[in-house]
């Protein structure tokens, strides 16, 4: 009888972690990630290629 009572306490428990790594795969899959544009390209709107055009 405490032997069926301590597995199904074990089963639960691994079920409930197994759900938890399921919900944080999940929503790090739904996320939506993105890129910060570069800080010379943002400021400069290409100003900076004929710069280094002229230095080469």
């Amino acid at each position: 009888m405490t032997f069926t009572i301590v597995m199904i306490v074990c089963i639960a428990i691994v079920l409930g972690i197994a759900g938890a790594f399921w919900a944080a795969i999940s929503k790090g899959y739904d996320y939506k990630h993105t890129i910060d544009p570069h800080p010379d390209d943002a400021n400069n709107n290409g100003e900076n290629h004929t710069k280094e055009a002229e230095h080469q």
